[in-house]
């Protein structure tokens, strides 16, 4: 039984790999053959000159080219977690080097984890460093130093060990103290717990990475507080982030729920974007709340997470999965193995969460539109965003079907020009 969970896994394992290889083949045969052609779509025509396309085409190689060989090393890492005897020796090892006093299922456990994510932390260096200092920065985008960079890793790790740590011995905890329905108390508090993070992410978590600042008064705020108050959209704030620290990429968000939700703009967009073209950017991200999307989505995710859980219960007790992978039967293996093989067995899901995505950014766009009274900002807006991002104007339909969260914004330019006809 042993050596047929090794076989589906491989085969599935394999299949996601191939799938993904030929999706960035056919995204980067689509991208040259269309900048040969100097193809570009009607809606840019006039609004993007020859070299911003060019460079754009470049931007995109530059990153599928790159994704060949990450994705590569990425699977080389799991393959070597998994069957490269680097599971059990860490859970030996923390087994033997753990004071009595501590040695106890549950710090065995939140050790164990915490190291396997370290490890996954670590190894995840040398691919998102050449992302930011080779690729970002060739195209004019990074703005991180090198401090900054580590400073920010550092924080990463901390964070992890401080909201992580408790969070697994409670975890463990359930699963060992609650009997054959833990399942459903784990649902309960995980889900609590993303509430809860929800709520503090944006007084205590993202202030310790980016300073946030009420933005100034004048046209944009007085404009956009009306725009809420039109819209019966309560918010505690409108703050300005210093992205630009960062890079030169550009957006908007809102963040909180309830009456704490913030509105948060990027110094890079307010210094890219007409008041008009900013105003219907927090008009589409407004859209999102007003139409429930966000709750929405948490539903959805919400419903995942049960079904996830309630799988390992089943497989929580089933040695020949552990015995594939060379480990000793135990909750916390169990958690690190179900997060490792379930990659593979639910590859398929994407298309069908971005399918769920960009519906909700149709909606949101069309929102915008009919309570601007235009579309003409938000298409502005949209062009102008895909330019200064150097965003792919023609991916394969396949790709960004699989990959993409939102329309293209060809898709959606033309989506709101039917709205306002």
């Amino acid at each position: 039984m042993a050596n047929l969970i090794i076989g589906i896994f491989l085969i599935l394992f394999t299949l996601e790999f191939v799938v993904e290889f030929i999706l960035n083949e056919l995204n980067i045969r689509q991208v040259r053959k269309n900048t040969a052609a100097q193809a570009v779509p009607e809606f840019f025509q006039g609004r993007i000159n020859e070299d911003e396309y060019e460079q754009s085409a470049r931007y995109t190689l530059a990153k599928a080219r790159f994704r060949r060989w990450s994705e590569v090393y990425g699977r080389i890492l799991i393959l070597f977690l998994l069957f490269g005897g680097l599971l059990p020796f860490i859970d030996n090892s923390i087994i033997i080097m753990l004071p009595q006093s501590l040695s106890n299922l549950h710090m065995t456990g939140v050790l164990f984890c915490l190291a396997v994510g370290l490890i996954f932390s670590l190894a995840s260096l040398p691919v998102d460093s050449y992302s930011t200092f080779a690729i970002e920065s060739r195209f004019g985008f990074n703005k991180t130093t090198v401090s900054l960079y580590f400073s920010d890793k550092l924080k990463g790790v901390v964070l992890g060990i401080l909201i992580g740590g408790p969070f697994l011995f409670v975890v463990l905890w359930l699963m060992q103290a609650t009997g054959e329905y833990w399942w459903l108390c784990a649902f309960v508090f995980i889900t609590m717990f993303q509430l809860l993070l929800i709520i503090v992410f944006p007084t205590f978590i993202a202030p310790w990475f980016n300073k946030f600042e009420p933005l100034a008064s004048g046209e944009l705020r007085d404009r956009i507080l009306a725009l809420a108050n039109q819209i019966g959209f309560e918010a505690s704030g409108i703050f300005l982030m210093d992205g630009s620290k960062r890079s030169a990429h550009s957006n908007a968000y809102f963040t909180g729920i309830g009456k704490a939700k913030r509105i948060v703009l990027f110094d890079t967009l307010v210094e890219q974007m007409t008041i008009d073209q900013g105003v219907a950017v927090l008009a589409h991200e407004m859209g999102h709340y007003k139409m429930k999307h966000i709750r929405r989505m948490m539903i959805v995710q919400s419903v995942i997470l049960f079904i996830g859980l309630y799988i390992l219960s089943r497989l929580v007790n089933y040695e020949p999965l552990f015995t594939a992978f060379g480990v000793q039967p135990s909750n916390h293996a169990a958690l690190v193995l179900f997060s490792l093989l379930s990659g593979p067995f639910t590859f398929y899901l994407a298309p069908l969460m971005n399918f769920l995505s960009r519906k909700h950014e149709y909606e949101a766009d069309r929102f915008a539109a009919i309570t601007l009274g235009s579309g003409k900002p938000m298409e502005e807006a949209l062009i102008k965003l895909t330019v200064k991002n150097l965003s792919n104007l023609t991916p394969h339909p396949w790709y960004s079907a699989y990959h993409y969260s939102h329309p293209t914004p060809t898709e959606r330019i033309g989506a709101i020009r039917q709205i306002m006809a």
